[in-house]
Parts: C-alpha cells; sequence; structure tokens
C-alpha cells in the first residue's frame, strides 16, 4: 500500500464506526467516512473535536460546529502551502493520502532534466497541479468542471509562491477537453487524474466511472508526447480494487506504451491512534523506465 507518512500539520487520529478523527494544523474535525467500518477502540479522543459533520438522510448533510474556530487556514505539505476550510459536502479541499502522490510527481519531473508539460484533469484544488509546478513543470494544464475548484487551485498556487509559473485553470468537461487536444494537436508528457465516481460537466455532460473511463484512458494515451513520462490515475470509486485498475492500465497501455512499467495498489494514511491503515482508494500507474 503507499502510505502519505510525511505530514506534519495533519494527522489521521483515529477511524472507526464509519467515522474518522483529524488534526488539520490545530483545527480537529470529525466526519464520515465510508472506509472505516471496523469498531475504534478508545471512545475519550473522539469527545475532543471543533466540528462535526452530519449526514441528512435527504443527501448531503451540514457541519455542527463545537468549538470556535476560522472559516478558513492553511497547512503546509514539505514546501506546498494549502487552503483548508470544510465545505457542505464533507470534504476539506484536500486530500491528505494524495501527498504520496505528490512525491511521486515531483521526483519524476525533477528526475527527467527536461522540460515537462502535464495535464492534471478532475484537477480540483490543485494538489497536483501545485506539485508539478512546484517540480519545474514548463506548463501545467489544470482542468475541472467547477469554477470555484479552480479558484481554490488558483489561491493554492499563490499561497505556494507559484503564482507566476505558467498554469492554465480551465474549466471544461475532462473528457471533452481531452479530445479536443488530440484535434488541436496537442502534447503532453505527463497526465494526471482523479475521476469521481458520478459527476457532471459544466454543460451537465454525464460521467460515470465504469462507462467513461476506458475511453478516458484510451484518448489520454493519444495526446501523450512521443517521449512520456507518466500516466497516474486515482479512483475513490467502491469496487475498484488495483487489480482492475491494473488490468484496465495494461489493455490500453500495453499496445501504445513501450519502455514503461505499470503499478497499482491501495493508498491510505496511517492512524495514530491504533497504528491501522485507513483506506483511501486506489492508484493506478505508467511510468517511464529510469534510464
Amino acid at each position: 500500500m503507499l502510505i502519505s507518512n510525511d505530514w506534519k500539520d495533519y494527522e489521521c487520529i483515529d477511524a472507526g464506526n464509519g467515522e474518522k478523527l483529524e488534526r488539520w494544523k490545530d483545527i480537529v474535525l470529525r466526519r464520515p467516512d465510508p472506509w472505516a467500518l471496523w469498531t475504534h477502540k478508545n471512545d475519550n479522543i473522539w469527545k475532543n473535536y471543533h466540528a462535526i459533520y452530519h449526514r441528512s438522510d435527504k443527501g448531503g448533510g451540514y457541519w455542527e460546529n463545537i468549538k470556535k474556530f476560522p472559516d478558513f487556514w492553511t497547512i503546509k505539505y514539505k514546501e506546498l502551502t494549502f487552503k483548508v476550510s470544510p465545505t457542505g459536502f464533507k470534504h476539506t479541499g484536500l486530500f491528505p493520502e494524495q501527498a504520496a502522490n505528490w512525491d511521486f510527481i515531483i521526483n519524476k519531473i525533477k528526475k527527467s532534466n527536461r522540460k515537462v508539460k502535464v495535464l492534471n484533469l478532475f484537477a480540483y484544488t490543485g494538489g497536483a497541479t501545485i506539485a508539478a509546478s512546484y517540480a519545474g513543470a514548463v506548463e501545467v494544464v489544470h482542468v475541472d468542471a467547477s469554477k470555484g475548484m479552480n479558484d481554490w487551485a488558483k489561491e493554492n498556487a499563490k499561497l505556494s509562491g507559484l503564482e507566476n509559473n505558467k498554469i492554465r485553470y480551465i474549466c471544461d468537461d475532462c473528457l471533452k477537453f481531452v479530445e479536443r487536444e488530440k484535434k488541436r494537436g496537442n502534447k503532453y508528457d505527463a497526465i494526471i487524474m482523479d475521476p469521481p465516481t458520478y459527476g457532471r460537466g459544466p454543460s451537465k455532460e454525464l460521467w460515470k466511472f465504469e462507462d467513461s473511463l476506458n475511453k478516458l484512458i484510451d484518448s489520454c494515451i493519444d495526446i501523450l508526447s512521443d517521449d512520456p513520462l507518466f500516466l497516474l490515475i486515482s479512483s475513490y470509486t467502491k469496487g475498484i480494487t488495483p487489480e482492475i485498475l491494473k488490468n484496465v492500465l495494461i489493455t490500453s497501455c500495453d499496445s501504445k506504451l513501450k519502455c514503461g512499467k505499470i503499478s497499482t495498489d491501495e493508498i491510505g494514511l496511517k492512524i495514530t491512534n491504533s497504528h491501522l491503515i485507513l483506506p483511501c482508494g486506489v492508484y493506478g500507474r505508467w511510468e517511464k523506465d529510469e534510464d
């Protein structure tokens, strides 16, 4: 399993009974987690938090604030800085387990010793965008269907001192954008994607992971450069195992991408109180073989 264990400003304190208890710098939040199906043992530590997220029977939910804390604050991961703010959909604007993928992105780009152009799809608030730009990518194209998430990503870039780097923020349906890039003849050395289970584009385009993933990956491979560096996929869709993602990548990549390797596994976070690992989805990579 790929574990993000280099955080100082974030900590998964405990998890269980369908919830997780997290420290985001100095703020402790309690929120649902569909992967935490076991029973947690220490009830006392679950009584001390700033806010708790309650699900609604009608869908969605709301935050109940127990202690006073700001509407937003910042946390650091190594040299990167991100804005954190609890949202109405229980998220905070950041997936801390993805730090392990940020490390991979930074390492691959820095070691390449060449100009690298990166495409980040379903880019959310730009964790991978910031990592790629920080690593020295000559251009990062950040695509998300939500204008609000793109604006948040711009804030993160500024917080990390990257506002003058070449980052293009595009509000668009990811599959349509990739297909247009193919027609335009645009190519990328690295492509990152974090597709949702279900979603809508800005013009109400329907995205369903199991129906659309293969088409998107095939289209992405068509716009990779002649000397690609990597293709990275993350998934939080239940039922998608590392082996399934591996099979998808093998059948898509083997005929088009040579001199590379495919790896897939779960991604997770260490739980401080129990020393268990909280699963947080899966990842899959095709990467160029090291010279």
